[in-house]
């Protein structure tokens, strides 16, 4: 090996080691993908729907309604859900209509069939969603690990906004 060949296997192996080094940093603290699993985001999402998880957005954004996001459950899970209450909210279900600090919300992204059981916020123990806390629910409610069971969601629990399907196309 002479001179020449050995400057350009470490001009090769330099691109290599920043190219893994890039493509880590954006899984870790960009963008991922998850797959879906069960059918508690239907008809949003079929399982094995393969996402896109913005994990970046957050740091600058604020989260707002009816963002689908994902968050670490149990710390070895991730869920994939719907915020419906925002800190500060008072979140009641009546008669399958929303109503966020008593006003008439509309949620257009439902499957009109599936209904949603007379709940309220009171039953997890609040008058209002605390500070830096969701609530959350699968679009499927009928069949959805959501807040309803497991409570609020931590704001440092959430991982990112789900912002694309990627899988399958159509």
């Amino acid at each position: 090996m002479d001179l020449r060949e050995v400057r350009e296997f470490i001009i090769d192996s330099s691109k290599l080691i920043i190219t893994v080094v890039a493509v880590i940093i954006f899984i870790m603290y960009i963008a991922t993908l998850q797959q879906i699993v069960g059918s508690s985001m239907s008809p949003t999402y079929e399982s094995r729907d393969i996402v896109i998880l913005n994990k970046f957005k957050y740091h600058f954004f604020d989260i707002k309604r009816f963002d689908v996001i994902s968050f670490e459950y149990d710390s070895t899970k991730y869920l994939i859900k719907r915020v419906i209450g925002l800190p500060g909210d008072k979140i009641e279900y009546k008669d399958n209509v929303l109503y966020v600090n008593g006003e008439k919300i509309k949620e257009d992204f439902l499957d009109k069939n599936i209904k949603t059981e007379n709940f309220s916020l009171a039953s997890l123990g609040y008058e209002k969603i605390p500070k830096d806390m969701y609530l959350v629910l699968g679009d499927n409610r009928e069949d959805s690990l959501d807040s309803r069971e497991i409570g609020l969601v931590k704001k440092k629990d959430i991982l990112g906004k789900v912002s694309l399907k990627i899988w399958p196309v159509l």
